[in-house]
């Protein structure tokens, strides 16, 4: 009976363990995002995205745009690039400011950023993927 007692106890002590693992998990993933999803300073505001799939690869770009949503950024469309041979992936900014997409190539794992501002554009960001997207930090 003793050692059924200790086998017991040593798998509630293991199963405790187990979700207190997940608890903190879940916490670190909500709690510790990298900085940067936001512009900050007297104009903080949530940055709008537009992620454009130039990969030739279905589905990437509704993934990165979740990754990006998950991540705090507003991401405003997601669809096809003009074409499908993109060999670099790209952050371009779509505003004199280069802070927001800045703020997007950090959280994906330190992107180039390409400046291309047009005042008409209802995004501040576009991220065309290209054919190197493996290199995305998507988790």
């Amino acid at each position: 009976m003793s050692g059924a007692n200790a086998v017991s106890r040593g798998a509630t002590i293991l199963l405790a363990i187990v979700v207190l693992a997940l608890v903190l998990s879940s916490v670190y993933a909500r709690v510790w995002k990298p900085d940067g999803m936001r512009v900050h300073g007297a104009n903080a505001r949530v940055i709008r995205v537009q992620v454009l799939n130039g990969s030739g690869a279905g589905g990437i770009g509704s993934r990165v745009g979740s990754y990006l949503r998950d991540g705090g950024f507003h991401v405003i469309e997601v669809g096809n690039a003009d074409r499908s041979d993109y060999f670099a992936t790209m952050v371009v900014s779509r505003q004199e400011d280069v802070e927001p997409a800045r703020a997007v190539a950090h959280y994906l794992g330190g992107l180039p950023i390409i400046r291309q501002a047009r005042s008409s554009d209802p995004v501040e960001v576009t991220v065309v993927l290209g054919r190197d997207r493996s290199r995305l930090r998507l988790e």
